[in-house]
């Protein structure tokens, strides 16, 4: 294996990781922050879940979004190399791949408003 290879697999892996441990520190803390405020009275178990899914939307968009544009990257690469003059239209698809991210984050914003 090539060792830009390893690298990417290094970053992709701590990337996971931390996204892992993020989620699972916003679940084991739900009880607590619940229970902080006196305005508080959502149950402790819908915010952990209003967490957890907060936590996943916004972490599978943005894989969804490096996977798509490592595919429209390569793509896109290869036809410039061939046809210069399609920078413009490869530049656009490459960005509605990385609208998926941006798509995961509305979304999850839009759930830790619901939660209070």
């Amino acid at each position: 294996m090539k060792s830009t290879n390893r690298w990417l697999c290094a970053i992709a892996a701590v990337t996971v990781l931390t996204a892992v441990l993020a989620t699972v520190a916003l679940l084991l803390a739900a009880p607590a922050l619940a229970a902080e405020g006196p305005a508080a009275a959502i149950d402790p178990g819908v915010l952990r879940w209003g967490f957890a899914s907060a936590a996943a939307s916004a972490g599978l968009a943005a894989l969804g979004a490096g996977y798509a544009v490592a595919q429209v990257g390569t793509a896109a690469l290869g036809a410039l190399a061939e046809k210069p003059e399609l920078f413009g239209r490869v530049l656009v698809m490459v960005g509605l791949a990385e609208g998926i991210a941006i798509y995961g984050l509305i979304v999850s914003i839009l759930i830790l408003n619901r939660l209070g």
